[in-house]
């Protein structure tokens, strides 16, 4: 049975041949991924949309150069992330909302509440709409070096190694912004998660 790596590099090569009309069939399964990906930098649900947009007509032109040793969802995220940047830089001649990093002092000494694991959200409080529109604000405040690790790794739930090379980081760095925007996404949801009944359905990707 072949995988599903080896399945994309021969519809790759196909559409590389020719087969262009493939192209659809290729990018479909990664839509989601893309506009995540870019609506995580320029959190704009317009842009973003035009954004993914431009990173699949990118990805088309340049899937000649698309090496197998890769994994396509990697490169492609890597397009995606390239794309939100681009757009973030022009927008900040309009308005800038910059978000610098916090220090550990910054932080105070709060420590989280004593959840088993904190991403296991129940599915009772997940179809909450009061959680779900809390989740939405808390991702979207987070500073933007944690808000792309946490999309990328808890969303698209890329491993830790994929991850940081879509964002051209190191494993480490990667591991210690995730941990933080645990940390800071804890701290606006908790408060919805103490009342909650407990049960065994994971909402935030794996374990790192």
């Amino acid at each position: 049975m072949r995988n599903k790596s080896t399945e994309e590099t021969e519809l790759i090569a196909r559409i590389v041949a020719g087969e262009k009309e493939l192209f659809h069939e290729l990018i479909r399964p990664y839509e989601r991924m893309v506009y995540l990906t870019v609506f995580s930098i320029v959190k704009n649900e317009a842009d973003a949309e035009d954004g993914v947009q431009e990173a699949v007509i990118s990805a088309y032109r340049h899937l000649g150069s698309f090496r197998a040793e890769a994994k396509f969802s990697t490169w492609l995220t890597t397009i995606a992330i390239n794309e939100g940047r681009k757009r973030l830089r022009k927008a900040k001649d309009a308005a800038e909302d910059s978000i610098d990093e916090p220090t550990d002092g910054q932080e105070g000494d709060y420590t989280p509440a004593p959840l088993t694991d904190w991403r296991e959200i129940p599915l009772e409080a997940l179809e909450r709409k009061e959680l779900r529109e809390a989740l939405r604000r808390a991702v979207a405040g987070l500073p933007d070096i944690y808000r792309q690790v946490f999309t990328l790794r808890d969303l698209e739930e890329l491993n830790i190694e994929e991850t940081a090379e879509a964002l051209g980081l190191n494993p480490g760095v990667v591991k210690v912004r995730l941990h933080r925007a645990r940390i800071l996404l804890q701290k606006q949801l908790v408060p919805f998660l103490k009342t909650a009944v407990p049960a065994r359905r994971r909402f935030f990707g794996r374990a790192l």
